[in-house]
């Protein structure tokens, strides 16, 4: 089976009926209008896919997403997790709306790597076409297409066709494969069912790798299944890797538990949230000003969910400009720090911008907040330890551990104790426990030693003759919610300082005797008298 460093996934941009099935039909020699009424109607209405075998080896997958602006949400799903595109013009057409809502889309997605398909090139005259390419020259002009050659190609009589696969090669050797290191995680585009098979999903391995027989999650619901098999490009194989468009056959789930929009992952290893921080991009194409709380479509891998808009910095945003936002969706989603996402216009539906996602998991926020937004700066574009200090910092007295800070990050657990490594020898923070890497800020480590000594020598004032307090009451009156573990690494650090005296249950300062006042040594003395 071809190794994981040899998968490339590209989807297809373009107008409705500019060509992109065709082309994708004589590259690959599979149809991807597979739904009758894809055939009826003559437009792709949902995902297709092929692959193609480039002459230097590499397997090329090609999605291939709609173009009627009806359906750009599932063009949305689709470009999530390519590694570049191919952006497809009609010669007899030129640059039309939808050409410029996908490229719109792939920009703020991130993609920084494609190819030009200037299609139906048997349609015009030799001059037109020089017309037209000027045109797209013009378009492209400033973007990460801009030094792209462009392929004039006829799917009908297939003049091109070969310089446009010299082309993918080309493009394809310039792609570095994608890390299997990281948290497993496969958004779903497609469900459907198979006979002798049952429940059947797909999509692109984003991250990670998953292997036959692995036990999974689907977020945001929490459903679990077992993996019964994994197909990659009709390929059967035993393991799936970051980058590898995939079919998972699910054991355990039903059709209806599934949708488009899911998250495949390990148990546990997302968290679903109807919170999330992002740094916002208004495309200065957008008809009119971004308010706060505007009611909008917000699309993360291949999930669509309403959500209200939070300006953090700023009142309102003007088309072109930037942001800090927080995204209050109506329905759970699982995202990643990370990830790349856009927002749609609620009606009339529009694309209107995007950006990177720099919190998944976020607490509410008050807005024009110094702190708050200090905080974003550092999320967005601060360094390992930074952000690693700073997410620390924001759990205070509760602490976090190291499998948390994967979650939040979306990095790998070498990653992250190399960072709380780093933290604890510049006295940023302390590692309570070895095994989970649980940590707590400096700051709220030494602030519950201090309140601790002080509710003892309270304690000690209040009732000198008494031994010392229950280690349960100096625990309840410490922090409500402190961990037990915690707990103990708090009293044993204490008495390693030699600060406390640790006598079974009882708890005291080091510098606590039980000592008589003058009056209580007379009455003792009279006492001892009359005995």
């Amino acid at each position: 089976m071809t190794t994981a460093n040899k998968w490339i996934v590209i989807g297809t941009a373009g107008h409705i009926d500019h060509g992109k099935t065709s082309l994708t039909q004589t590259l690959t020699g599979i149809d991807t209008d597979r739904l009758k009424e894809e055939k009826k109607r003559g437009i792709t209405i949902e995902l297709g896919f092929a692959d193609l075998d480039l002459p230097k080896g590499q397997r090329l997958g090609i999605i291939d997403v709609p173009g009627h602006e009806r359906f750009v949400r599932h063009m949305v799903a689709g470009v999530m997790g390519i590694d570049a595109i191919m952006l497809v013009i009609a010669a007899d057409e030129g640059v039309m709306p939808q050409t410029r809502e996908h490229f719109d889309i792939c920009r703020l997605l991130g993609i920084r790597q494609g190819i030009i398909a200037v299609t139906k090139i048997d349609l015009v005259d030799p001059e037109w076409l020089d017309l037209i390419q000027e045109d797209i020259r013009q378009f492209v002009k400033g973007s990460f297409l801009e030094e792209s050659p462009l392929y004039p190609v006829s799917a009908k009589t297939g003049k091109g066709i070969q310089d446009l696969t010299a082309g993918l090669q080309k493009l394809a050797s310039k792609i570095s494969s994608k890390s299997s290191s990281g948290i497993f995680r496969l958004p779903i585009d497609r469900v459907f069912t198979m006979k002798g098979f049952g429940t059947v999903v797909t999509g692109t391995l984003l991250s990670g790798k998953m292997r036959k027989g692995m036990s999974v999650q689907l977020f945001p619901s929490q459903k679990e299944a077992k993996v019964r098999g994994i197909q990659v490009y009709n390929h059967s194989v035993e393991e799936a890797y970051a980058g590898q468009r995939t079919a998972v056959n699910l054991h355990g789930v039903e059709k209806k538990d599934l949708s488009r929009g899911q998250v495949l992952s390990l148990p546990s290893h997302l968290k679903p949230t109807i919170r999330i921080d992002a740094k916002l991009h208004l495309l200065s194409s957008s008809p009119y000003k971004l308010k706060n709380r505007q009611r909008l479509r917000f699309h993360n891998g291949a999930s669509e969910v309403l959500s209200r808009v939070i300006l953090l910095d700023q009142k309102e945003l003007s088309p072109g400009e930037e942001g800090f936002v927080q995204f209050q969706s109506e329905t759970p989603l699982a995202p990643m720090t990370g990830d790349r996402f856009v927002i749609r216009s609620y009606s009339p539906i529009l694309t209107i911008g995007g950006g990177l996602i720099i919190d998944n998991l976020p607490c509410k926020h008050k807005r024009f907040n110094d702190s708050v937004i200090q905080g974003l700066k550092v999320l967005n574009q601060g360094g390992d330890l930074e952000k690693t200090e700073l997410l620390i910092h924001r759990e205070g007295f509760s602490g976090i551990n190291s499998f948390f800070l994967e979650l939040r990050l979306n990095k790998n657990s070498t990653y992250i104790e190399n960072n709380l490594i780093q933290l604890q020898k510049i006295n940023k923070i302390v590692l309570i426990e070895s095994q989970t890497k649980w940590a707590i800020h400096y700051v709220f480590f030494e602030e519950l030693l201090d309140k601790a000594l002080k509710i003892l020598k309270d304690f000690h004032a209040r009732h000198p003759l008494k031994s010392g307090i229950s280690k349960e009451e100096l625990k309840a009156r410490l922090y409500l919610h402190l961990d037990q573990k915690f707990y103990n690494f708090i009293l044993e650090d204490l008495s390693a300082k030699k600060k406390i005296f640790i006598r079974e249950k009882l708890l005291s300062l080091a510098t606590h005797s039980t000592k008589l006042s003058l009056e209580e040594e007379k009455q003792k003395k009279r006492i001892l008298d009359i005995y």
